[in-house]
């Protein structure tokens, strides 16, 4: 649509056009045309006033914005320039036929519609961003941390925004040969342990840290100098999110706990990753949860040929499947209410889609909720995960990635329990199945569905007290993106029947990630924001493990995932023990379905401790462990790990 906007681009181009032919014709003939030139230039004229305009309009030039005038529109300049004087050339020899005509002309007429087009784009940036858009600013005096890419875009994107939340004053960078240089007018004013200095010695009120590839020790100790100094502080994206090289003031956000891991940016070798994935009809299960659902946005990337996403939960389905319909519209995406504890549906709707690679996130996870739910938690993560092994062995499926978690070495709850005994059934199925069986083991996902730390925001919000099941309770992170795409890497690793495990980087205490959350939200922990030790919650650890006896560890051709060799594991008395399992879960007998876990998972022993009585709920569901005369847990001794 031509817009008033567009329309008077069109109309300036037009006439630099008609200019740089005059000026063309008066630099060859010294400012005075000859009389038997004059044709010439009248023939000239008209042909190039009816050819360019009409080049210009069909190459778009008038639909680029002047105010981001870069390299790339130069580019698409000069392209639009050669063409028009090409073909405007090749009317007028055909008009002219064989008359002698000064070449130079044409030549001076390119050199000078492109310095004059190119000129009039890059002159209106300098008046707007020199004379419209101050830069300076009333908002807090800046300082930038990071004198690379990121800072440069950040501080060009900062000067186009009209009314810019930021006066920034200078940058700050390690590069030694950076010191005392400029980027973009503004000095690199030393480096990041002379940040406190800095800061005080030029009155710097707000900090951005422009270093998205930096890992989580490095922006903790630009974090730390920054509260020492008083001065609050924020940060751009990772760098998997500014993948496609755009940067907007909007992007620059708090420092989020995440960005405080100390691991790495995940490296994923997308051939082998696109080789397995890319025109292959994959199946997501869970799709509707946070893994399940940044797993299937990963997969879209590679362009599959049918992406199906299968969840029991309507409306997270939904959601998941407007979001990738919105961003692939060229994606078949086909959303599958079923349940993976119905085995006919699960059957149907493999032979019906034939799904050449499945990844199966769905599962309960949530270890208090499983101890009060066992059976559920059985039906949905033991049988539920049978259901799609057996769908995937009995339909030729060429991959199957089961996703599983630390919590199911050695097992203390129904959760951890449920989740080796899917991972025992899938390693004895490979044994004798032609479809490659990989099992994923990683621990706590960060921003997850009722993680952490989405719990601990909202306890600071409402003014606390944050709580802490106990003071020594360490567990391992990761992100969801970091989690999801090392599953997909794992998925082209594995040869079937391995369990694969993804390295976590150092364990965490959980009270040191309450205190540091608390400290990101500008508050002093114990003294804004309390923190409570509650006690272990039914089937809670203090410490994760991610080996089991017997399974030793190997490399990879990805640093970050390990291989734990296979332990023989036959069928035949799995097979027989899941009946008992699943029945005595269908029949909601828990003390039946807790001894049936414990044969079928030796290295399973529940254990339990409470401050005062156990949960209601618990003593209900789990009356094994209580006398007939006391409400009482038994308080027993924590496994040492």
């Amino acid at each position: 649509m031509l817009t008033k906007r567009r329309l008077f681009v069109f109309l300036s181009d037009t006439l630099l056009i008609s200019i740089a032919l005059c000026l063309a014709f008066l630099l060859r003939f010294d400012f005075s045309i000859p009389q038997q030139q004059q044709e010439l230039f009248w023939e000239c004229l008209l042909v190039v006033m009816i050819v360019k305009p009409l080049v210009f309009l069909v190459t778009g030039l008038h639909t680029n914005l002047w105010r981001y005038a870069s390299i790339q529109d130069a580019v698409e300049i000069f392209k639009s320039v050669t063409l028009s004087s090409i073909l405007a050339v090749s009317a007028v020899f055909f008009l002219r036929q064989f008359s002698p005509i000064p070449r130079s002309i044409f030549v001076l007429d390119w050199f000078l519609l492109f310095a004059f087009m190119a000129a009039s784009r890059l002159v209106w940036r300098f008046w707007r961003e020199t004379y419209i858009v101050s830069r300076s600013s009333e908002g807090p005096r800046t300082l930038i941390v990071g004198a690379g890419e990121a800072g440069s875009m950040l501080i060009k994107e900062i000067w186009r925004q009209p009314h810019s939340a930021y006066n920034v004053c200078g940058f700050v960078d390690d590069d030694y040969e950076k010191k005392g240089m400029k980027l973009h007018g503004l000095p690199v004013l030393g480096a990041t342990k002379q940040l406190k200095s800095i800061i005080v010695d030029n009155d710097i009120e707000d900090v951005i840290i422009a270093m998205p590839s930096a890992d989580g020790k490095t922006i903790k100790g630009i974090m730390d100098l920054c509260k020492n100094a008083s001065v609050t502080f924020k940060t751009l994206p990772s760098i998997g999110e500014l993948i496609d090289g755009t940067l907007t003031v909007s992007q620059i956000k708090n420092v989020e706990i995440e960005d405080l891991l100390g691991r790495e940016p995940v490296q994923l070798d997308r051939a082998l990753i696109g080789a397995y994935l890319s025109g292959k009809r994959v199946l997501v299960t869970g799709a509707g949860g946070s893994i399940g659902s940044e797993i299937s946005r990963q997969i879209a990337l590679f362009n599959p040929q049918k992406l199906i996403l299968l969840d029991q939960a309507e409306t997270p389905l939904y959601e998941i499947e407007k979001e990738l319909m919105a961003r692939f519209p060229d994606e078949r995406i086909l959303p599958l209410v079923v349940d993976v504890r119905d085995r006919d549906l699960v059957m149907q709707a493999f032979k019906e889609f034939a799904p050449e690679v499945v990844f199966h996130a769905a599962a309960y996870k949530h270890v208090p909720m499983m101890e009060y739910n066992p059976s559920q938690a059985v039906l949905n993560n033991v049988f539920g995960s049978r259901n799609i092994a057996d769908a995937a062995h009995t339909f030729k499926v060429h991959n199957l990635v089961m996703i599983s978690t630390d919590k199911a070495v050695n097992p203390t709850n129904v959760m951890g329990a449920t989740k080796r005994a899917a991972e025992m059934y899938i390693q004895a199925l490979s044994r004798t199945s032609s479809t490659k069986f990989t099992t994923v083991r990683f621990g706590n996902v960060l921003g997850s569905n009722g993680s952490v730390i989405p719990l601990f925001k909202e306890q600071i919000a409402k003014g606390g007290p944050v709580t802490v099941t106990d003071k020594r309770i360490i567990r391992y992170f990761m992100t969801i993106p970091e989690a999801t795409q090392l599953v997909l890497q794992a998925g082209c690793i594995g040869t079937g029947s391995e369990i694969l495990v993804l390295d976590m980087g150092d364990p965490v205490r959980i009270i040191d990630l309450a205190e540091e959350l608390i400290r990101l939200s500008g508050l002093t922990p114990y003294e804004d924001i309390d923190i409570v030790v509650t006690g272990l919650r039914p089937g809670e650890k203090l410490f994760e493990e991610l080996l089991i006896d017997g399974e030793g560890i190997l490399s990879t051709v990805h640093d970050k995932i390990k291989l734990l060799a296979p332990v023989h594991i036959d069928m035949g008395p799995i097979k027989s023990e899941l009946d008992t399992l699943f029945a005595a879960a269908r029949s909601n007998s828990v003390h039946d379905l807790i001894e049936s876990l414990k044969r079928l998972v030796p290295e399973f022993r529940p254990t339990y401790s409470f401050i005062g009585d156990a949960p209601t709920i618990f003593q209900r569901v789990r009356p094994d462990l209580f006398s007939k005369s006391s409400t009482s847990a038994k308080v027993l001794p924590l496994r040492k790990h």
